[in-house]
């Protein structure tokens, strides 16, 4: 072979060359395309290198050529899309030593060095001594130690206008002709790198604009794509709490915290701390001062900045302190800024109630004390009297007095046997003939004896009367020698206490009916009408009872017809029921007559002759044992206290 063939097959060897590589190319590139499209998203962002299934050069890879690694750091890390943020808490931490850079970031639980509320100051203990009241100072709910978690949740919805920098963490999620899924941290230049796009500057970019930001810088490498972003993690911001505070020291935040996150996480102020005057300080200078009233008040975090980092928050001494209790909505003792009145103190108290006194107030001044004591003040005085420090406001009550029974118009209930029962409103002094002429008066078949009067201040006497009883007789049961031999073992003594406790709560639970007995014979055919009723009297007349009643331990229990023209005695009835059980205690019936006395065997109740409506009634015998003694009481105070049968018998079953 010549020269000149040589060069000709060599030509012809390297243009085959060169058709094979670009068919290898071709494949290559097929491949790699048919691998984006059909790859689930989740594959690639498998981490692995060449296993993780995206496509090379992609901005989201975390490998890169190495002419694009000089000078730059990747801060890419692979991430599960679903999982959860971390829980940035607000909590104090320790600097030690010498490097006071790192900062503990608290975990979930509680901080142990947390300090309890601040403990009442000397005027919170001087109002206690002057009212009797233990007032705590306004807005102390926020501070218990159970809402200390004041921290800005992970799940917390970014603002617009957050100002994104150093140490955020950006989500970044591209579809389309680009898939997948990359967490980027802002590194200390203020940048993100994302491999075949370069370095971008997110430092002092809003929130807001972030996509446009990445999108816009994506898109001058990459067509046919759509992307999403997101924060993944706010950066952790070191703040200082400090002046009266009631756990000053170094806290680690989140950046959206704001100045009551991180007061309210720090136990707020102390005993002398101020609720109206906490001061941001950023860079030696005041550039804030937050009024706590006004968010707890009203919700107003108008000058609740978030805060940045290195920033110093001072609680500063607690101001003039006044007390106000009475008939207001919340009582509390308030921080007067110079030049507060009453008027304006009364409106952080939430104003007067519906039942205060509206044309005065009562002033307890330190400068009274040794003179006049206390001084009265009308409201429209209070309006412009400006507060001092260590007064007591007392707002009476209108709504609570106790006026005269000679003075109270009446509501009267009538019912029953009247030719027109109904409420009717009368004036103060109204006899009780007044209010039955205007019910059209009685019936034929009225019994007048068994009328049943219901007052309600009645009620409440025998209330506290009755209260007084059951607490009396709880410690008598305590104290009773329940270890006496006739008892029995001890589980038939806890037995027995058991049920002593029982009908105690039992009684407790029982209303008396606030009855009022009338002095009125058997016989009789009318109500006493010079009898003055009171507002909210309830009277019922009920017809003529044909029966009288026998229960308790007898053989029969039942209602047994009377015959008006034969009347029996008590004994009789008795006889007709069976006559008392073994277990019966015959020596201690009584009957409750329809007007509500009752008669004992010390008056005779066994010959006393029935009257319709009576009720006999045999307890159960006891043992004689201080226990079933005081049991035993317990039946004779119930009717003491005016309770009906009915009562009776439901609490003793």
């Amino acid at each position: 072979m010549n020269e000149r063939e040589i060069a000709r097959t060599y030509r012809d060897g390297e243009a085959l060359a060169g058709r094979v590589r670009a068919s290898v190319k071709l494949i290559v590139t097929a491949v790699t395309c048919a691998s984006l499209v059909v790859t689930p998203l989740h594959a690639q962002m498998l981490p692995g290198g060449g296993g993780s299934g995206r496509p090379t050069g992609s901005p989201l890879d975390p490998s890169r050529d190495s002419d694009r690694d000089s000078g730059s750091q990747d801060n890419s890390r692979p991430v599960d899309v679903g999982q959860a943020a971390p829980d940035y808490r607000i909590a104090p931490v320790e600097v030690q030593g010498s490097d006071k850079s790192t900062i503990q970031s608290a975990t979930t639980d509680p901080n142990p060095r947390l300090k309890p509320p601040a403990k009442p100051n000397e005027f919170e203990q001087f109002v206690f001594a002057a009212t009797g009241k233990h007032l705590q100072r306004f807005g102390a709910d926020l501070l218990l130690p159970s809402n200390r978690d004041y921290a800005v949740p992970a799940t917390a919805t970014i603002p617009p206008d957050y100002v994104l920098n150093v140490g955020d963490i950006v989500t970044i999620s591209m579809t389309g002709s680009i898939e997948g899924s990359v967490d980027k941290e802002i590194d200390t230049n203020g940048r993100i790198f994302l491999p075949r796009v370069g370095s971008i500057r997110l430092a002092g970019v809003r929130y807001g604009s972030l996509r446009s930001a990445i999108a816009s810088a994506i898109g001058t490498q990459y067509r046919g794509y759509s992307v999403n972003v997101g924060i993944r993690q706010l950066r952790g911001v070191r703040v200082y709490v400090t002046g009266f505070a009631n756990n000053p020291g170094t806290y680690s935040v989140n950046s959206l915290s704001t100045m009551a996150n991180a007061v309210l996480a720090a136990g707020g102020p102390s005993s002398g701390g101020s609720f109206r005057s906490i001061k941001l300080i950023r860079n030696n200078e005041v550039i804030r001062e937050f009024d706590l009233y006004q968010f707890v008040l009203n919700g107003n975090k108008a000058n609740d900045a978030i805060l940045q980092n290195e920033d110093v928050l001072y609680i500063s001494p607690v101001g003039e302190q006044v007390a106000i209790t009475g008939s207001v909505n919340s009582e509390a003792i308030f921080e007067a800024r110079p030049g507060e009145t009453f008027e304006d103190l009364l409106r952080y108290a939430g104003g007067t109630n519906s039942l205060a006194d509206q044309s005065r107030l009562m002033l307890y001044r330190l400068s009274n004390f040794d003179s006049i004591g206390v001084q009265e003040v009308s409201r429209t005085d209070a309006a412009g009297m400006v507060a001092k420090g260590g007064d007591i406001v007392q707002v009476l009550s209108e709504g609570t007095l106790i006026r005269s029974v000679s003075k109270q118009s009446v509501l009267v209930r009538i019912e029953g046997e009247v030719e027109r029962p109904g409420s009717y409103y009368v004036p103060a002094n109204t006899r009780l003939e007044d209010v039955l002429a205007k019910a059209g008066g009685l019936s034929s078949r009225a019994f007048v004896f068994g009328t049943r009067l219901e007052r309600a201040s009645v009620r409440r006497q025998q209330r506290e009367s009755f209260n007084d009883a059951v607490e009396q007789l709880e410690i008598s049961l305590a104290a009773a020698p329940l270890t006496n031999g006739q008892l029995g073992d001890a589980s038939e003594r806890n037995a027995q206490v058991a049920a002593a406790r029982a009908v105690l709560d039992k009684m407790r639970n029982t209303e008396p009916d606030g009855r009022v007995v009338l002095d009125i014979s058997p016989a009789a055919t009318a109500l006493p009408g010079d009898f003055v009723l009171e507002n909210n009297d309830r009277i019922v007349i009920p017809p003529r009872p044909t029966t009288v009643g026998v229960f308790g331990a007898v053989y029969r229990p039942a209602s047994f017809a009377i015959d008006e023209a034969r009347p029996m005695s008590v004994q009789a009835y008795l006889d007709r029921a069976g006559g008392p059980l073994k277990s019966g205690a015959r020596s201690e019936t009584f009957v409750v007559r329809a007007n509500g006395e009752v008669l004992s065997k010390r008056s005779g109740a066994l010959k006393a002759s029935v009257l319709p409506g009576d009720v006999i009634f045999v307890p159960v015998k006891t043992q004689s044992s201080s226990f079933w003694t005081k049991l035993k009481e317990i039946s004779t105070v119930i009717f003491q206290l005016g309770l009906s049968t009915a009562a009776f018998i439901t609490v003793t079953q």
